[in-house]
């Protein structure tokens, strides 16, 4: 991306659906998240919640819009954050405030985010869209027992062909569209090893077959390389974290299209003072691997998306925004990283040909920002609704 998408100022303009308003955004210029440049000048106009068209402002007619002007910034596609966990309304109202306008969830305990989803498609609540993974299958449930009547019989663990089947088929059941499960062990717990193998082959090949059944595609959870190699050979549509990845199993996801999710700024989380010592140490060992692993995916061409890994909690700043910055220090370029956090993102989610991009008949998912200061919102508008509304900053009125 050139230098000018460096110095715009932030704002958000979120996705928009049938029965809202006609808007003409004006005074504003554009990144469209597909052309490496920025169209000056424009006026995109929407309508029934997608874009209706894009004119250059001298000759758009706004009459019987309502004009929400943008003051000179820029437009560009929502975010996608392709690995997060939302169980609650207040965080998805945080993620929507940072700009994500699409999200794919990564396991929440009891079918949250399958409702969130659907109360969002609806109009009931602003945003963001959700594609939503339902519960983990890991093999402890735990409290996730208690998630459906029918989890009762994993109660002793999630280890067999009919077993994982079962898990799989009670999440496509209750409105998943992602099966999220794991590779490796976490990283997040001091007595666990996130480069330890979880699942054999063989047992995730299972599970993505049964997920193809339903027409779900699959994303697993894997640090260490042995258990990455042996879910991208399952058939995994996605590899979340990929701490640990060797050229040879980044060579193969290159191969057979399978997507890379590095959630980079929570891993960089793990050494903050907050956190068990064991944890902290963990996260100087793990942070530099990563990074070696994204540039080695990146040079080779592996497809990157954006994740956060995170829950909107108000102690974290673990943001889309922080990870396509961090994408740029590691030697992406501005555009690149930008797509990763758009149009990518889109594309993996398999809502590509919807939103990701500012082009008619899309539905208008817009934010206005650069690739440092993504972190400041001004305005949200969700699904017709304006979410947030930072702009003007000045009063109107007379002066006393």
């Amino acid at each position: 991306m050139r230098r000018f998408l460096i110095r715009v100022l932030p704002f958000c303009f979120l996705s928009a659906l049938a029965g809202a308003e006609d808007f003409a955004l004006v005074n504003g210029h554009l990144f469209d998240g597909v052309e490496d440049r920025l169209q000056e000048n424009v006026v995109v106009f929407v309508s029934d919640g997608r874009i209706e068209s894009i004119a250059r402002q001298r000759d758009a007619d706004t009459d019987g819009y309502e004009e929400i002007d943008l003051q000179g910034n820029v437009l560009m596609p929502g975010l996608v954050d392709a690995h997060v966990h939302l169980s609650s309304l207040l965080e998805a109202e945080r993620v929507l405030e940072s700009g994500v306008t699409t999200a794919r969830t990564a396991g929440v305990s009891a079918f949250q985010d399958v409702a969130l989803a659907g109360i969002v498609r609806s109009g009931g609540l602003p945003g963001p869209d959700v594609v939503a993974a339902g519960v983990f299958v890991t093999p402890d449930l735990g409290d996730t027992l208690l998630a459906d009547p029918r989890l009762g019989s994993l109660a002793n663990g999630v280890n067999t062909d009919d077993e994982l089947r079962l898990l799989v088929d009670i999440n496509a059941d209750r409105g998943a569209k992602v099966i999220k499960t794991r590779g490796t062990h976490r990283a997040g717990l001091p007595d666990t090893d996130p480069r330890q193998q979880a699942f054999t082959e063989h047992q995730l090949r299972v599970i993505v077959e049964r997920a193809e059944s339903h027409g779900i595609p699959v994303m697993v959870h894997a640090h260490g390389d042995e258990g990455a190699r042996a879910a991208v050979l399952a058939g995994a549509r996605s590899i979340e974290h990929g701490t640990y990845l060797s050229d040879e199993t980044l060579a193969l996801m290159k191969e057979r299209g399978t997507w890379l999710v590095p959630t980079w700024i929570t891993m960089n989380q793990l050494g903050q003072e907050s956190n068990n010592y064991v944890l902290r140490l963990r996260g100087r060992h793990m942070v530099p691997h990563l990074e070696r692993a994204i540039q080695s995916a990146y040079r080779m061409g592996v497809p990157v998306a954006t994740g956060t890994d995170a829950r909107g909690g108000m102690d974290s700043i673990r943001r889309v925004s922080l990870e396509a910055e961090q994408f740029v220090a590691l030697g992406m370029s501005n555009f690149d990283a930008l797509q990763a956090a758009t149009v990518s993102g889109a594309e993996l989610l398999g809502v590509g040909d919807t939103t990701g991009r500012v082009v008619a008949g899309f539905e208008a998912d817009l934010i206005l920002e650069h690739i440092e200061a993504l972190q400041d919102v001004l305005m949200v508008m969700s699904n017709g609704q304006i979410a947030i509304q930072r702009l003007p900053f000045g009063l109107s009125g007379d002066r006393p």
